[in-house]
């Protein structure tokens, strides 16, 4: 009941404006409804240079507000008016519930880690940027509730207390639309750890040595107990437990790795009792998801890659890759690390090296200009509808070889999502096979 009087607290005889109206827009409405039903509240559809659009269309430009919920999707910089406190549901949550929160960030992973730490921790409560708006758990939770939340830059950019546990699992360049610059992205996911207290916990992976070098600029502002993990430096109990992960790459055993050190932390057990339900954690849907065998050809998913550094991964991982697709919406991040890595990967020699490559979209264009060895050594198609990708996949992959979705790029210049692509993807793949039955 104090925790409810806290966050009534918060809200209560303010006036305030709920600032986008998607997911946790209309989350955030639920929310005052519910908890202070008195309260005066007002729902801003867009805003845009310190403008603001009514819900019958209007634009307005007085702000009598005295707080601002922001949904994720608005920069900050499109707040221009200061007098007023511009705060988020995962900023509200995290005043009230963050002692009880296991708080999951980073460019890549954190679906993937936050659901694995869910089903390592039976009876914990999954929510966050995973598309769960994490007051529409409140009914669930209890005083000895543990939350698993997935946390995106947007959502920890504005927040005045870091989780119980955090865990910061990487750095790449991503959302560089919503942010001046690298460094605000970069600081935004900081957040997580800038924002503990004395009795907290942050886990950080010092394998990527552009978090490992952020986290040692700011050491001295960390209130929290800092554990910094390494996939090199498992123990052999440790490496032994990973061979039980069913996810491929060393991404993925790491971020295993820092997943069961979370769960033994908050159960106190040893490592060793997560063997068994490591191994029976499921994947989620676009992240390195096999399709199945279609025209002889082994067709894998990963849409959810919208950076060079997920795309490299997906490569590696899968060990052979005969025909990659990369491209889609062109956000102006650094293709250099994807185009050296590629242009090793294509001079290989070996029957496992890449023999194909699509590029879609802008991002796609852009990253094929980069190339310099391409037009008279490979197999190339810049094409955007993939009605007509996936058939000329299958015609030129070789029987028994793999074809991998892994963009490298966000989707919005053609789907909703990253899902709505995967799910094109898998849609075209489905006819594929449809069309080889009816041959026979």
């Amino acid at each position: 009941m104090y925790r409810e009087q806290q966050l009534k607290a918060l809200l209560e005889g303010r006036r305030i404006l709920i600032a986008g109206y998607g997911r946790e827009g209309r989350s955030a409405e639920r929310l005052i409804q519910h908890l202070v039903p008195e309260t005066q509240y007002t729902i801003a559809t867009q805003v845009e240079n310190g403008k603001w659009k009514t819900e019958s269309g209007e634009w307005r430009t007085e702000w009598p507000f005295d707080i601002v919920i922001k949904s994720p999707g608005i920069p900050n910089f499109q707040f221009s008016i200061l007098n007023y406190q511009l705060t988020s549901l995962t900023d509200l949550f995290l005043q009230v519930y963050g002692d009880m929160t296991i708080g999951v960030t980073g460019t890549k992973g954190k679906s993937t880690t936050a659901s694995l730490i869910h089903h390592l921790l039976p009876g914990s409560i999954l929510a966050g940027n995973i598309g769960i708006p994490l007051f529409d758990i409140l009914d669930d939770l209890r005083e000895d509730s543990t939350v698993v939340a997935e946390l995106s830059c947007h959502q920890l950019e504005n927040i005045h207390r870091g989780p119980h546990i955090a865990m910061l699992l990487n750095l790449f360049q991503e959302h560089l639309d919503h942010y001046e610059n690298y460094m605000g992205y970069k600081m935004a996911k900081m957040q997580i750890a800038l924002k503990q207290q004395s009795g907290d916990h942050f886990f950080y992976c010092t394998d990527n040595a552009e978090l490992a070098d952020l986290v040692a600029q700011h050491s001295a502002a960390i209130a929290s107990s800092v554990h910094p993990y390494s996939i090199n430096d498992a123990s052999v109990d440790e490496d032994t437990l990973l061979d039980a992960c069913p996810l491929d790459g060393e991404h993925n055993r790491s971020n295993a790795l820092v997943a069961c050190r979370v769960a033994s932390l908050v159960t106190r057990q040893p490592l060793k009792t997560y063997s068994l339900k490591l191994k029976t954690f499921q994947g989620l849907h676009h992240r390195m998801e096999k399709i199945g065998v279609y025209a002889g050809i082994t067709w894998y998913d990963d849409s959810i890659s919208t950076i060079p550094a997920a795309a490299i991964a997906a490569v590696r991982s899968l060990g052979r890759v005969d025909t990659l697709i990369l491209g889609g919406f062109d956000r102006g991040i650094d293709y250099t690390p994807l185009v050296d890595f590629l242009t090793r990967a294509l001079k290989q020699s070996n029957t496992q090296a890449i023999k194909n490559l699509v590029f879609v979209g802008a991002a796609g264009r852009r990253i094929h200009k980069e190339f310099s060895i391409l037009n008279s050594q490979f197999s190339i198609l810049i094409e955007d509808d993939y009605t007509k990708i996936v058939p000329w996949c299958a015609e030129h992959t070789p029987q028994g070889g793999v074809v991998l979705l892994s963009p490298a790029a966000a989707s919005y210049d053609a789907f909703k999502n990253f899902e709505h692509r995967g799910d094109f993807f898998r849609e075209q793949i489905l006819k594929l096979g449809q069309n080889e039955k009816k041959r026979f």
